[in-house]
C-alpha cells in the first residue's frame, strides 16, 4: 500500500467540493500523493466557469443557504474553491476527469477547464489509482 490519497468526487454539491478539496489538500500537505476522479455531477464543476456554481447538498432553500454558507465562509476566511483547486494542483495533486460521463451527459473536453485536468480516464483509471491507495473516498 502506498502513501496516496484517491477520492471520487461524484457530487457537484458546494459543500462536497469543498469537502473533497480540503481533504486532498491536507493528503497532499502530509506529504501524500492525492488524485480526485470527478464523475457525474462532480464533473459538471469542471466545466469552464463551473467550479463555484452547486448549490448545497441540504438546506439549500433555493439558493439562499448557500449565500449563507458562503457569508459565513468568508467571515472565517475559508480559502475559496479556487483558491483550493490551484493549490491542489501545485502541490501536486492529480484530477482525472471521466470519460464515461463525458458521453452520457454530452460534455465535450473544450467544455471543461482543461488546465485543471490531468487525465481522462474510464473506471479503469480510477482503480488503478486507487489500487495501491492507503485512503479511498467518495464525496
Amino acid at each position: 500500500m502506498s502513501d496516496k490519497a484517491t477520492i471520487i468526487v461524484h457530487s457537484g454539491d458546494l459543500d462536497k467540493i469543498y469537502s473533497a478539496l480540503i481533504v486532498a489538500n491536507g493528503a497532499l500537505a502530509m506529504g501524500m500523493e492525492a488524485s480526485l476522479y470527478f464523475t457525474f455531477w462532480g464533473l459538471l464543476r469542471l466545466k469552464k466557469g463551473g467550479l463555484d456554481q452547486g448549490g448545497l447538498s441540504k438546506m439549500n432553500m433555493l439558493g439562499l443557504g448557500r449565500l449563507m454558507i458562503r457569508h459565513r465562509m468568508k467571515k472565517a476566511n475559508v480559502a475559496s474553491l479556487e483558491r483550493l483547486i490551484r493549490d491542489f494542483k501545485e502541490l501536486g495533486g492529480k484530477i482525472i476527469a471521466c470519460e464515461m460521463t463525458m458521453e452520457i451527459m454530452g460534455v465535450k473536453r473544450q467544455d471543461l477547464n482543461e488546465s485543471l485536468i490531468d487525465d481522462y480516464g474510464a473506471v479503469g483509471s480510477y482503480i488503478q489509482e486507487a489500487r495501491d491507495a492507503a485512503i479511498t473516498l467518495l464525496v
